[in-house]
């Protein structure tokens, strides 16, 4: 096992508990309360052995962090999608799945391209239905009071419509999907969001990575070439992505790649060009911001640690 730690990612807010590395317990956290801590979860959507753990892993993760909300960043229903918001997958692989109280908090969700194979608009629809399901729209500001808090904003892209290879046929449900969004029109919204913010942390969440060592997918060249500019161009400390089954962290480009892709399998991965971790695993991600540091945390379907890092704070432009 893989852990890297060092004393500042200690002192911003985890610690080796008789579990293994957890995170600091609520009156350590209470001290501070600008601090902000997000389960995060990607490719989760199939009922598989790895879903069960990894779902019961991160509920105990979550209530040790005094999680604020978990961010599920796509592919949330395999194969395609749901059909209507009363798709029986909700119940299946979602609400029956998810049920340790510390999970009863706020979802915020994007799509992934299997939920472009299905009806996106359901996933967007279901937030009416449900007490913890957030999906305002298909590219959206998280807007938690937990970010406020730590003088955060996140913004949720949506990355599928931006893959030329899912547009090329519109016979097919993700073509026909893909094809009625807009691309310039959200990629405008996310220069101006970026430029407007004045928070000390931004960060940004889509369902492809920028850079990736997964097997079968890898660099997402569109992405490369049409939001790495936009996030670079207003300081983004972070992306966080999934897309491929495996727990990866790139600091390349000038920004730091998180991504969570393992919630219910993992596939093989290699190291790349900026690759601080990498790890062919079924599991999840915490993350924790409190002042000028960002740390995160990536654990196995069973709740161990894997790896731990920070990611630097920058100066406002």
């Amino acid at each position: 096992m893989t852990i890297i730690l060092d004393r500042r990612t200690l002192l911003g807010g985890f610690a080796i508990g008789a579990a293994g590395l957890g995170v600091a317990p609520a009156a350590a956290r209470a001290r501070d309360a600008k601090g902000c801590s997000f389960a995060v979860l990607g490719d989760w959507g199939r009922d598989t052995p790895e879903q069960h753990h990894v779902a019961a892993a991160m509920g105990r993760a979550a209530a040790e962090a005094g999680s604020d909300f978990v961010l599920a960043i796509g592919d949330n229903f395999y194969s395609d999608g749901v059909a209507s918001v009363d798709d029986p997958l909700w119940q299946s692989v979602f609400e029956g799945v998810y049920t340790h109280p510390a999970l009863q908090v706020p979802w915020y969700a994007l799509l992934g391209n299997h939920d472009y194979r299905g009806n996106p608009q359901a996933q967007i629809d279901y937030a009416a239905r449900s007490k913890r399901w957030r999906m305002p729209a298909r590219y959206y500001r998280v807007a938690d009071p937990a970010l406020a808090r730590a003088d955060t904003e996140l913004f949720a892209i949506d990355t599928s419509p931006l893959v030329e290879r899912y547009r090329a046929d519109a016979t097919k449900a993700i073509g026909r999907n893909t094809l009625s969004q807009d691309t310039a029109q959200q990629l405008a919204w996310l220069d101006e969001a970026l430029a407007q913010s004045r928070a000390r942390w931004k960060l940004v969440t889509g369902h492809h990575p920028i850079r990736s060592g997964g097997s079968g997918h890898g660099d997402q060249p569109e992405i490369v070439a049409r939001v790495l500019p936009i996030l670079n161009r207003h300081g983004v400390q972070a992306y966080i992505a999934g897309h491929d089954h495996d727990l990866q962290h790139i600091r390349r480009d000038g920004i730091d790649m998180i991504q969570c892709g393992g919630g219910m399998e993992a596939r093989p991965v290699v190291p790349v060009e900026g690759t601080r971790f990498c790890r062919a695993a079924a599991g999840f991600g915490m993350v924790r911001i409190a002042g000028d540091l960002l740390s995160f945390d990536l654990r196995d379907e069973r709740g161990a640690s894997l790896y731990n890092a920070s990611v630097p704070v920058r100066a406002l432009a």
